[in-house]
C-alpha cells in the first residue's frame, strides 16, 4: 500500500516535535526506506523501535517486510501509530511506556533487530544498556541507531583520537560498530542545530575470561582523569598498577592512548 505523506499525518494528528522529550522528526520518506535498509533483509524479521513518534521509520521498516514492537510514551503520537498498525494487521504491536524502563527482552523476545531515530536525550544511556549486559551475545541481532554526529563518532573512534574514550571501549570490546550513514540537519522537522548520524552495530564474540563490570571499573577510572598518566588515573583500582607494566602497557601512558584489546587485556588480568 502506499502510505500518505507524514507532513499530511503530522498536520491530521496535531503533532508538533515535543524538545522535552527529545525528539525531532524525518519526513522524507526516501530517507527513512534507506535508514531500514541498512540491517538488510528485515522481511520476516521482528524489530524493536524506541520513540517512533508519528511513525516515519515505522512505516518504512513494515515496508521491508518486518514485524515491529514500537515503544511511545508520547501519548499524541498513538493515533498515527494506530492508523499505522490498522494498514499492516498482526504486524505492529504498540507498547505506552519510558523506554528506559521497561524489560525489553521479555517484551521482544530474542533475535530481534534494533532500529531507532533515538530521541537524543536518551540515545546514549540506551546504547549503554545494549552493549552492557551480562549475557553475551545479546538478545538483539543488530543495532542501527540515528545519533547526533559526534556521538557516532565517539562510538567508533580509534585510540589517540579526539573521540576516543569510554563510549568506544564499551562500543567495541565485544562488538563492530560502523557509521553507515550521515544525516544533515535539514532532514529533520524541526532542524536540530548539529549534524546527525546511524550507527550500525553488529555484535562480536566476547573475548573469554574477561569481566564486563572490571573493564567498565577501569575506563571509568581512566577516562574520569584521561589528562593524567595511568600511575594516576588508575591508583583507586586494585590491582590495576601491577597489572600494567606485565602487559607491556607503560604506566606513564594515559587513557586514550589505550587501545581496546589493551583494555580487554588488562580486565582479563583483573577479572
Amino acid at each position: 500500500m502506499t502510505l500518505p505523506p507524514l507532513r499530511e499525518v503530522i498536520a491530521r494528528h496535531g503533532l508538533s516535535a515535543s524538545k522535552a522529550l527529545g525528539q525531532n522528526f524525518i519526513l522524507d520518506r526516501q530517507l527513512l526506506s534507506r535508514i531500514a535498509a541498512i540491517p538488510e533483509l528485515l522481511s520476516g524479521e521482528t524489530v524493536y523501535e524506541v520513540g517512533p513518534g508519528p511513525g516515519g521509520l515505522t512505516g518504512a521498516l513494515l515496508e521491508a517486510g518486518a514485524s515491529v514492537v514500537a515503544v511511545e510514551r508520547d501519548r499524541r503520537c498513538l493515533p498515527a501509530l494506530a492508523d499505522l498498525a490498522a494498514a499492516f494487521p498482526g504486524k505492529l504491536r504498540l507498547i505506552e511506556d519510558d523506554a528506559l524502563k521497561i524489560d525489553e527482552a521479555s517484551a521482544v523476545g530474542g533475535g530481534a533487530h534494533i532500529v531507532s531515530n533515538l530521541p537524543y536525550n536518551i540515545g546514549t544511556a540506551l546504547l549503554l544498556r545494549w552493549l552492557s549486559g551480562e549475557t553475551w551475545p545479546p538478545w538483539w541481532r543488530s543495532l542501527t541507531l540515528m545519533f547526533q554526529r559526534e556521538v557516532a563518532e565517539r562510538i567508533v573512534a580509534r585510540p589517540d583520537s579526539e573521540h576516543y574514550g569510554r563510549l568506544a571501549v564499551a562500543s567495541q570490546w565485544r562488538a563492530n560498530p560502523r557509521i553507515a550513514m550521515a544525516v544533515h540537519r535539514s532532514a529533520f522537522t524541526p532542524p536540530p542545530k548539529v549534524a546527525s548520524a546511524v550507527v550500525h552495530v553488529v555484535p562480536a564474540e566476547q573475548p573469554v575470561g574477561v569481566n564486563p563490570q572490571v573493564l567498565e571499573r577501569l575506563t571509568a577510572a581512566a577516562f574520569g582523569q584521561r589528562r593524567k598518566m595511568l600511575r594516576q588515573s588508575l591508583k583507586g583500582v586494585t590491582g590495576a598498577l601491577d597489572t600494567l607494566v606485565p602487559l607491556g602497557i607503560a604506566p606513564e601512558r594515559r587513557a586514550e592512548t589505550v587501545s581496546v584489546s589493551e583494555w580487554v587485556e588488562l580486565a582479563r588480568g583483573l577479572s
